[in-house]
């Protein structure tokens, strides 16, 4: 169990960014299913319109530090590379 006060705050501060970034990739992962079920569903249009979409959430994901830079270049690589394999 933590002792020192620096010890106790940095508990209560990890667990309200733990809750935060959960939040943050929660949202991407949201993002990232509407491209997969327009992909699934076949629809052209609304897999492009939700892949413009998941782009920048992914590239946020990358700036706060939820993900990791190639971890999102390559989800986005793969998405655009169903999509263009969807024509």
């Amino acid at each position: 169990m933590a002792n020192t006060p620096q010890a106790k705050k940095r508990i209560r501060r990890n667990e309200r960014r733990a809750e935060i970034n959960g939040a943050r990739v929660s949202r991407i992962r949201t993002f990232v299913k509407k491209v997969e079920a327009a992909l699934a569903a076949g629809d052209k249009t609304a897999a492009t319109a939700a892949l413009a979409a998941v782009q920048p959430e992914l590239a946020r994901g990358v700036a706060r530090g939820v993900l990791h830079r190639n971890t999102a270049s390559r989800k986005f690589s793969r998405l655009t590379k169903r999509l263009s394999a969807l024509a």
